[in-house]
């Protein structure tokens, strides 16, 4: 099935914490823009025409970290996509730095009708962008 989006960035001094390893919560920002990128690429980001009556909140969100992370450190960041449903998918993370395994993460993601403000179907077209990203399943 699809194959990983992968984008490659550095751990920055503001991503860390007094010890010099990355904060915990900086990992979120970095998911967040391999998420956007991916878009980009596709031609689908959230601030386009085709996506402008929707908002898509994070309804939940969770980072394990396998190994430290410091300044500099350059890792690759691997997205899938784990579930596709009617209104909500869930994007799934693999960080990869110098070889080993960094972090595993996932975010659900909601599709919001911004004028009727609640769930609705995620269009056809993104979901069609989505698809290309859906992990192969039992493995």
């Amino acid at each position: 099935m699809g194959k990983p989006f992968v984008w490659e960035t550095r751990i920055r001094f503001v991503d860390t914490d007094a010890s010099g390893r990355i904060h915990y919560t900086s990992m979120f920002r970095h998911f967040e823009v391999a998420e956007q990128e991916f878009l980009r690429e596709a031609g689908f980001p959230f601030s386009g025409p085709a996506l402008e009556e929707y908002s898509f909140p994070r309804v939940h969100v969770e980072c394990d970290y396998r190994s430290e992370l410091r300044y500099d450190d350059l890792v690759q960041i691997a997205m899938r996509v784990e579930r596709l449903g009617r209104t909500s998918y869930t994007l799934g993370f693999a960080v990869r730095c110098e070889g080993r395994e960094a972090a595993v993460g996932r975010i659900v993601v909601v599709c919001i009708s911004k004028r009727e403000k609640k769930s609705t179907p995620i269009p056809a077209e993104f979901t069609a962008v989505l698809e290309g990203l859906v992990e192969a399943s039992g493995g």
